[in-house]
């Protein structure tokens, strides 16, 4: 059953189709990657779905809901978080602030009560401490819960960026090049996190990236873009196969 339908989705900025008659649909529990050049409008898409962007055409179904004239402000509590390709953390707070920081839209108390301190607000607190907990001990973040997030190093502000997602807890996960600028371990440890953010999670994840080794390790799926249109989509095999996108992204080999 997909979690995410998205069908015919464009924008246009004056002259520029920057995303032009995308398709596709995610499954639950999938990992499905978007792939393709610098430029290509994959995270376009992204503003598209986590409604940064509004469509010239097109719409998004999220869990049989259809969200294109959403807000954005409106997704997270619908299920779906969201990580940037530039990290947008709050460098002078902790990571455990940070971390706190994805559970604003499970608040449920108001400025009064969280003034007085009442017992609603301390259990409410207690349950996004609970819940922060089990990301840092997940993504393996206890020895820098206290630390500035200004003084750490990029691989572990990348990590928190992906904590603060998953502290919303979400249905639909997207990760905007989660292994750019990592290294090798780094990105080895991403493809863990991804494999197991579905399996022991049960979570679905849409992602964006470069590196094909991370791709073909954990995506069920893959779709080609260049130029803001669709090319290719299946396995990660048959996706690098293909010869639009080998001309296209690969850089080998001729369209037909």
């Amino acid at each position: 059953m997909s979690l995410l339908d998205v069908n015919d989705l464009a924008i246009h900025f004056g002259g520029v189709k920057a995303v032009d008659g995308v398709s596709f649909s995610v499954d639950e529990g999938e990992v499905f990657a978007i792939i393709g050049p610098n430029g290509a409008g994959k995270s376009t898409i992204f503003n598209l779905i986590s409604r940064v962007y509004q469509p010239t055409r097109g719409t998004i179904r999220f869990d049989g809901q259809n969200i294109t004239g959403f807000k954005a402000h409106d997704i997270a509590g619908l299920g779906i978080a969201r990580t940037f390709q530039n990290i947008e953390l709050f460098d002078h707070s902790t990571v455990l602030d940070n971390l706190l920081m994805g559970r604003h839209t499970h608040r449920a108390t108001n400025f009064v009560q969280d003034i007085l301190f009442l017992p609603k607000v301390r259990r409410e607190e207690r349950e996004h401490r609970r819940r922060v907990e089990q990301v840092i001990e997940f993504l393996e973040l206890e020895a820098y819960r206290k630390k500035m997030i200004a003084g750490l190093p990029y691989g572990v502000r990348k990590v928190v960026e992906i904590g603060r997602a998953l502290a919303i807890g979400p249905k639909l996960i997207l990760l905007d090049e989660p292994a750019s600028g990592l290294s090798v371990e780094e990105t080895r440890d991403v493809a863990f996190w991804i494999e197991d953010m579905r399996r022991d999670m049960g979570l679905t994840v849409l992602m964006v990236e470069h590196d094909m080794s991370l791709v073909n390790q954990v995506s069920d799926r893959v779709l080609a873009v260049a130029n803001g249109q669709p090319l290719a989509m299946g396995t990660p095999a048959e996706v690098q196969a293909h010869p639009d996108v080998m001309a296209a992204y690969l850089g080998t080999g001729a369209a037909a």
